[in-house]
């Protein structure tokens, strides 16, 4: 008895369907260029390609999902980062700078002694954010390598909005 396995599905896609599968995840990266770009080119290459072809459906759906979930992380990050950064600030300010006589606004004796776990914390978010811009690029490059190669790729860590 002869067993055979496969450890990856075959897939056979038209050329067409590869490149219009690599150019969904490409297109996340006009982000950097028009505002709402990640969202607005996937969104309108998987809904004209959906129905025609599974594979095209497969990638436009990853693209939208990992970047819906880089937005939610973002957010996450956000609001870690921004309140802290206003608490800090505010507690270090002197009322003598929010009202004062003359027309010049200063602050004197700014103070971070005991705000350092509060910053920490505050910066920790800020590195992640970079961070995570960073390997965004990456994934999205990598994932749309492997959509022009005819093999199906999921991103890690993505929440699956569109199913």
């Amino acid at each position: 008895m002869l067993l055979i396995t496969q450890s990856k599905p075959l897939i056979m896609e038209k050329s067409s369907e590869k490149n219009t599968s690599a150019f969904a995840h490409l297109s996340t990266l006009s982000q950097y260029i028009i505002p709402f770009g990640n969202y607005i080119f996937p969104i309108i290459i998987w809904s004209s390609y959906k129905d025609k072809s599974e594979f095209v459906d497969h990638h436009g759906k990853q693209a939208l999902n990992f970047q819906l979930s880089l937005l939610l992380y973002t957010l996450i990050l956000a609001l870690i980062a921004i309140p802290v950064f206003v608490t800090v600030f505010l507690q270090n300010l002197p009322i003598e700078a929010v009202f004062n006589d003359n027309e010049d606004f200063y602050i004197r004796n700014f103070n971070f002694e005991g705000n350092i776990g509060l910053l920490s914390i505050g910066a920790t978010a800020v590195v992640l954010f970079g961070l995570l811009k960073f390997v965004e690029f990456f994934l999205v490059i990598y994932a749309s390598i492997k959509a022009s190669n005819g093999e199906l790729y999921k991103y890690p860590l993505t929440i699956s909005f569109i199913k």
